[in-house]
């Protein structure tokens, strides 16, 4: 399975983004918006701190999703940008229209899963 193939999809599902800290403690948060770009998946920080944080200890995320009775975890690595071309493109994005689009996180894939539906 490939991203091109999900986009869709994940562009307009709500999402469950998973990182974990130093101590390998689990986070959870849900997110209503991500671009596809090329081959990554990007993510505003519109109000993001425990996730910020642990993406820069431990870069590893997982993200699950569901649409039309369907369902993906995508994992990967993330990489946090506070400046540069990544946080231009989410402020720039209209569903970031009044938010305060602190940074951009930045997933390079390392598997995509299709779940069971």
């Amino acid at each position: 399975m490939e991203l091109k193939d999900i986009k869709e999809r994940l562009e307009n599902a709500t999402i469950a983004v998973a990182t974990c800290d130093s101590k390998n403690i689990p986070h959870n948060i849900a997110i209503m918006y991500a671009k596809v770009v090329e081959d990554q998946i990007v993510i505003t920080n519109n109000f993001m701190k425990k996730t910020v944080e642990n993406i820069k200890i431990n870069p590893n995320v997982s993200l699950v999703f569901w649409g039309d009775e369907e369902g993906w975890r995508i994992d990967g690595k993330a990489v946090y940008f506070s400046s540069g071309k990544w946080l231009d493109f989410v402020k720039s994005m209209k569903e970031n229209e009044g938010m305060p689009a602190q940074g951009a996180i930045v997933v390079n894939i390392k598997s995509i899963n299709k779940l069971c539906g």
